[in-house]
């Protein structure tokens, strides 16, 4: 049995048509660059993080970098965020001219530790950028508390957590900004790189708009320096199918998630996810613990079952990080649970047969560590 850890191909194949006639549509307009199609999943998807503004840029890393330039992030402005996520986090910041300064994880969910932030905080620190790691939301409450105590901006990196929730709140509304990504993997993909700024303050909303096309709203009056970042019309009428599909999808993975839970009950070897306390995860990814991680992922590899570590080596001992001067030990959490995590295969079309598969091998594994 082959198993990988995401299948894009299923999920086109459950929605061709729709796929086919969308692409179509656009080809057959030829408008594509900010047409018609990019204002209309703006607007569906601001709708749907219960925002007021959504700005389609061309990913989640330049969705990143242009939140940051939209509130002012000049040479030497200190940004707070995380060691345990994908390097598109802190590119950003680094791009935005931004110093990069790493804040360690709670164990249970693997996001930024809130009780962490204000040792991090100096007069140079400008803003936070908690990420909603494999589709559970960080703790929010004592971040915005703690960046209004000190006059920060809070910028959401949710790449990974379209829809999740947090205290009944989607997130994209819990900070001053937030910013999302559409790669082809995540809860919604596109067919290419494509992302999404979502605020309800105008100003920035504005701002954002204009950054990722070259500073102007007319053509060839530009306001300021921007970027060409902008979300072309075939990717944001592809999303605007997915969009429609995108609640059903989520509570698929929580089924899912739920299933993996129920199989691997019984077995405490395994450190399963931890849901926080009156969120909504919508499992991005399925993320276990355990010992002998590598020599068992190898082993599930040769039965055909495709896993994933998220993330091997944390940020702060990356080679292009060097320049910061962290060492082993500065973030031992993050240290300790990159040589212990394991990414099972979760999507929406996932069979409890499939799912039956990956935890039967997964245990005989474990016991053979043993």
């Amino acid at each position: 049995m082959q198993i990988p850890l995401v299948d894009l191909k299923a999920q086109y194949l459950s929605i061709k048509k729709e796929i086919d006639e969308a692409i179509q549509k656009v080809l057959d307009s030829s408008n594509f660059i900010l047409g018609e199609e990019v204002k209309k999943f703006e607007e569906e998807f601001a709708d749907f993080c219960n925002a007021k503004y959504a700005i389609g840029v061309s990913s989640g890393t330049d969705a990143l970098y242009l939140a940051l330039k939209a509130i002012g992030i000049r040479e030497g402005d200190e940004v707070l965020t995380t060691p345990n996520t994908f390097i598109a986090t802190t590119e950003a910041i680094t791009l935005a001219g931004g110093k990069i300064k790493f804040v360690d994880i709670v164990p249970e969910t693997y996001n930024i530790d809130p009780s962490k932030i204000k040792i991090a905080i100096s007069k140079k620190t400008k803003a936070i950028i908690p990420v909603h790691l494999y589709g559970q939301p960080s703790d929010m409450d004592p971040i915005i508390k703690k960046a209004k105590e000190y006059n920060l901006k809070v910028i959401e990196d949710a790449a990974q957590a379209h829809g999740a929730e947090y205290k009944g709140r989607r997130v994209g509304t819990l900070g001053h900004i937030a910013c999302f990504s559409f790669y082809p993997g995540k809860n919604l993909g596109a067919y290419g790189d494509a992302g999404a700024v979502v605020t309800n303050d105008h100003e920035i909303a504005q701002k954002i708009a204009m950054l990722r096309n070259h500073g102007r709203i007319k053509k060839y009056e530009h306001e300021f320096e921007g970027i060409n970042g902008r979300l072309d019309s075939l990717q944001a009428n592809i999303l605007l199918v997915k969009l429609k599909y995108i609640e059903k999808w989520n509570a698929k993975r929580i089924q899912k998630a739920n299933i993996y839970n129920e199989l691997l009950k019984n077995h405490n070897e395994i450190v399963k996810p931890q849901v926080f306390a009156n969120s909504k995860h919508v499992f991005h990814l399925y993320v276990v613990r355990l010992k002998n991680r590598d020599k068992i992922q190898k082993k599930l590899k040769r039965e055909g079952i495709s896993t994933g570590i998220h993330y091997p080596i944390p940020l702060h001992l990356q080679p292009a990080y060097k320049n910061l001067g962290y060492k082993e030990q500065d973030f031992p959490v993050t240290e300790k649970l990159s040589k212990e995590i394991l990414s099972l295969p979760i999507y929406p079309e996932l069979s409890e047969r499939q799912q039956l598969f990956v935890t039967k091998k997964l245990k005989e594994f474990i016991c053979q560590s043993d």
